[in-house]
C-alpha cells in the first residue's frame, strides 16, 4: 500500500515556520532566565525538649542537595537523607545521649558536604529519664471491651467449626 503525504494548505503551510520560530523564542527566553536560589534552609528537631536516652527527629528543608548532616554535643553527628527524589526535605532521627548534661546544646544541620550551608537551633536537654511506651499494646481496657473481644473469637471458632463439620458430612 503506498503511502499518503497530506499537503497543508498554503496558509498552514506558512504559519509552521513561524510557530517554530516562536517556541524557540520562548524557548531561549526561558532558558535563559536564572533560576531563583534556593531559599534559606529551615531545619527542625522534635522534640525540642527530650530527656537523655530519647530519639529525637531531625529535618532540614530548603538544601537543594541530596545529603546532609545534624551535629550535636548531645547525640554526635547524624547523616540526613531524603525524603523524596526532589531531595527538597532531608531526614534522620537520633538518640539523645544518656550522659548529656541538662540544658540548651545547639543542633548544627549542614547542607551537603563540607562547606555546605550551616542552619542551627536549639536543643534544649531536659532533667529525667526517657519513658519507654508499651508500643500501644497495653492501656485502659474496659471489662466490656474483654468482652466484646472474647465473643468475636468465640463466635469464629464456632463459625469455623462449623465450616469443617459440614465439609467433613458432604465428603462422607
Amino acid at each position: 500500500m503506498p503511502a499518503t503525504h497530506r499537503r497543508l494548505p498554503p496558509t498552514a503551510a506558512a504559519a509552521l515556520p513561524a510557530a517554530s520560530v516562536c517556541a524557540l523564542a520562548l524557548f531561549a527566553v526561558f532558558a535563559a532566565a536564572p533560576t531563583p536560589a534556593h531559599a534559606s534552609p529551615s531545619a527542625t528537631v522534635s522534640p525540642g525538649s527530650p530527656a537523655p536516652g530519647q530519639r529525637i527527629a531531625l529535618s532540614i528543608s530548603g538544601c537543594g542537595t541530596k545529603t546532609g548532616r545534624a551535629s550535636s554535643r548531645a547525640f554526635g553527628e547524624v547523616r540526613l537523607t531524603p525524603g523524596n527524589l526532589e531531595a527538597s526535605n532531608l531526614f534522620g532521627s537520633a538518640d539523645v545521649l544518656r550522659t548529656a548534661a541538662v540544658g540548651s546544646h545547639p543542633v548544627t544541620f549542614e547542607c551537603g558536604g563540607p562547606g555546605g550551608t550551616r542552619v542551627t537551633v536549639p536543643l534544649t536537654v531536659i532533667a529525667g529519664a526517657a519513658r519507654g511506651g508499651s508500643g500501644g499494646s497495653i492501656g485502659s481496657t474496659s471489662t466490656g471491651q474483654i468482652a466484646v473481644g472474647g465473643a468475636l473469637v468465640a463466635g469464629a471458632l464456632g463459625a469455623g467449626f462449623h465450616v469443617m463439620r459440614r465439609r467433613s458430612e458432604a465428603d462422607a
